[in-house]
């Protein structure tokens, strides 16, 4: 363990202040009655033929209402005249292995009984040639077996580069439906042209594969639903580029500009793939570039992983100090697979460990050069996804008052 100094133990900590953060919220009420609409229009419908076997691929973490979303697609193509099941479609995510994956979709109330489906999940993959980069482009091999697909994601902007698409059914296609064998393949790019990749290889996989529609959700900054659209494959890619716009502007911030301590209470893959949005706090090995205003932030301490996560707190290696209880929840397969397939070995560097959050807060005060002891900047979050309230410092109090978006709980 680490040993501080009698005088860093001791020292007063300031007093924190909640304080309310508040961002644009269009909100989508109605959910299933939305999908049942997008569903029934003709261009979506018509792509439905009775007896179809309809591959649903499902897959991403932290998407709100996803049980409701699928259950609805799925009672939609059965109303059709369709057969649909649920394929698994995550990439490296749950370890790369079928039992992993179901475990993953499980925990997010995706299961045979709920859904009164077939759920498949396979390694197996079918090669679609390359990219002009030399890529090499995989496809699941039961996907392409089925007489339909429909990937249903969120559309945001992706933690690890910048691109007119990001995060959403085109990467879900390229990387999620590669399975671990496509998603190691295709994070052999340089993430500087990674966007044109998926964009490339996306652009294949419709060509090649029976990709009906998908389904495209976008969340406001509160982690609430704010659009549903079912987009037939031959607009899916423009329509994509276009959610991405809204998407960043549904985003939400950080809004204090100077952090010397930001304490974060959890990460974790139903947050985000990173573990937690580099686009929030600017803190990223592998994003180069932020599109959104990123706080300056010294130094950062971590308490706790999500139990969605089972473990793999993948992104950990970006803070400076964790808790023990990070520590021990650790499942080193589980984030291995996920660093050495998106070939960042940095986010699965174990920190600093203290026992506890008190200890956590002082080592980073103590590692955090420059700072003023009688006005530490200090800021508490729950996670880059609930940022509606958070918590300051006094310090930082006269950043509160002056910004109008800002107000005290």
């Amino acid at each position: 363990m680490p040993v501080l100094l009698e005088s860093d133990l001791n020292f007063p900590l300031p007093r924190m202040h909640k304080v309310k953060q508040t961002f644009p919220r269009p909100k989508l009420d109605g959910i299933e009655e939305r999908i049942i609409t997008e569903m029934r229009n003709a261009d979506i419908k018509g792509k439905i033929k009775p007896g179809a076997k309809v591959a649903v691929a499902v897959g991403s973490r932290g998407i709100k209402n996803l049980e409701l979303i699928v259950k609805t697609v799925l009672n939609q193509i059965k109303e059709a005249g369709g057969i649909p099941f649920i394929l698994t479609a995550m990439g490296s995510h749950g370890g790369g292995a079928p039992e992993g994956q179901r475990e993953v979709l499980s925990s997010y109330g995706i299961t045979e009984d709920k859904m009164g489906v077939e759920i498949i999940s396979s390694v197996d993959v079918v090669s679609l040639g390359k990219t002009t980069r030399g890529i090499d482009i995989y496809f699941d091999k039961t996907a392409l077996a089925a007489d339909l697909i429909v990937p249903i994601n969120r559309i945001k902007l992706h933690t690890d580069f910048v691109a007119d698409i990001q995060s959403g059914l085109c990467k879900m296609l390229v990387i999620g439906l590669g399975n671990h064998i496509g998603c190691t393949a295709v994070h052999e790019d340089d993430f500087d042209t990674f966007g044109d990749t998926i964009l490339e290889a996306a652009g294949k996989i419709l060509e090649a594969a029976k990709v009906g529609f998908g389904i495209a959700i976008v969340e406001n900054a509160y982690d609430e639903t704010a659009i549903i659209e079912a987009i037939p494959s031959e607009k899916l890619i423009e329509r994509e580029k276009e959610l991405v716009k809204i998407a960043k502007g549904n985003m939400p911030t950080l809004m204090i500009p100077e952090i010397d301590v930001l304490v974060v209470e959890e990460i974790g893959k139903n947050i985000s793939g990173a573990g937690y949005d580099p686009n929030i706090l600017g803190k990223s090995y592998l994003l180069k570039e932020f599109v959104l205003p990123v706080p300056q932030i010294k130094r950062m301490a971590l308490l706790d992983v999500t139990s969605e996560s089972h473990g793999n707190a993948i992104g950990m290696g970006v803070f400076d100090v964790v808790t023990r209880k990070v520590f021990e929840k650790l499942n080193l397969e589980q984030i291995y697979a996920n660093a050495i397939a998106v070939k960042c070995p940095e986010d699965a560097k174990i920190p600093i460990i203290a026992d506890t959050e008190e200890e956590a807060v002082r080592i980073a005060i103590q590692v955090a050069r420059g700072v003023d002891r009688n006005r530490l900047k200090i800021v508490k979050i729950k996670n880059t996804l609930d940022l509606g309230v958070i918590e300051v410092s006094e310090a930082l109090l006269g950043n509160v008052e002056n910004n109008e978006n800002l107000a005290f709980v």
